[in-house]
């Protein structure tokens, strides 16, 4: 039997309604099995919805506030980033209470994550990575279907942090702007590698921000904005004390592309990509400890997403979320 549920349809990485990627939130899913969650995600047709829940007793003693889980039209997913910080904003919207005075703690399926409410944006810990070099040949098959070449490829690899992505370094945001993909080749191309979603990133105009420094340490890495700064002590206090990044411009965009069960889509933006994507560029001293993503122009968004790493090496993702649509639905 149905009942009246709250919910809310919130639009994620932007403050600016309409500009985000948009999530559908049952702020109560109890009492319904995973056919009826999944039934009702396939009717909303957006990229994910989310059903909270109470959390497990175990959750409960490991500090989680609440359970969430996340399915696409066509599947149950272990974790993703945007739904994320949106069930995150709708259940501190709705009342939600906070047990610990810095951190929100989610239940999901790839375990806890943790969720910086004390400042803004909000910002999710990112998952622990598993990551490895692409084999060439899907590297290879992989660039055709994205109608790129080799030569554009700075780095890749496959990136795993609950979602199984792979990513792509390219050597200019131009190359991303004129992607041209295959739909057909690149759902063959993701099967055969296993993967779940692609995307592909790029900084933004290199020669205006110093060369990058290859990680020694981690205190070597930084652009050449960062010097902008009075001291480098500062910097890296900063860089350390902020759960997202210092106040600046976009400084990479990012395409990403993500199989429905049926076909490749283009995502507006995704949280969960540009966590794994921050890991291993930080990590590999191919990006610098903090930077702003820009994501979902060629779908006529505006997505900014916010990637620090903390003094402990976490990686944190941030985002404005925004309500657009509060009621109830029959479930």
């Amino acid at each position: 039997m149905t009942k009246p549920r709250p919910f809310k349809q919130v639009d994620v990485f932007t403050d600016t309604p309409y500009l985000g990627n948009p999530l559908a939130v049952v702020l109560d899913g109890t009492g319904l099995d995973t056919d009826d969650m999944q039934h009702f995600a396939h009717w909303t047709n957006l990229s994910e919805t989310t059903f909270l829940l109470p959390p497990t007793p175990q959750a409960v003693a490991a500090g989680a506030d609440y359970q969430v889980r996340i399915f696409t039209p066509a599947y149950e997913m272990p974790f993703a980033g945007h739904p994320t910080l949106g069930s995150c904003h709708a259940w501190l919207e709705a009342g939600g209470q906070p047990k610990h005075p810095e951190f929100i703690v989610q239940q999901c399926p790839v375990g806890l994550v943790r969720i910086r409410h004390n400042v803004k944006p909000l910002a999710f810990a990112a998952p622990a990575l598993s990551r490895s070099q692409p084999n060439p040949d899907t590297l290879a098959d992989l660039v055709a279907a994205l109608g790129l070449n080799t030569t554009q490829v700075v780095a890749a690899q496959h990136l795993t942090n609950g979602p199984r992505h792979f990513g792509m370094l390219l050597d200019n945001v131009q190359a991303i702007e004129n992607l041209s993909p295959q739909p057909d080749a690149l759902r063959a191309a993701m099967l055969a590698a296993g993967i779940s979603g692609i995307g592909v990133a790029a900084h933004h105009a290199p020669q205006t921000t110093g060369a990058l420094i290859k990680r020694s340490n981690r205190e070597a890495r930084a652009f050449g904005q960062r010097a902008e700064l009075d001291e480098p002590a500062q910097v890296e206090r900063l860089a350390l004390d902020q759960p997202h990044p210092l106040a600046m411009p976009p400084s990479m965009t990012v395409r990403f592309f993500f199989d429905t069960g049926v076909s490749v889509l283009e995502d507006p933006v995704t949280g969960s990509f540009n966590a794994s994507l921050a890991q291993w560029l930080m990590a590999d001293g191919l990006a610098p400890t903090h930077y702003v993503a820009t994501q979902g122009s060629q779908l006529g968004r505006c997505g900014q997403v916010h990637l620090t790493q903390d003094a402990t090496e976490q990686v944190w993702v941030g985002g404005e979320c925004v309500t657009c649509i509060d009621g109830t639905v029959r479930l």
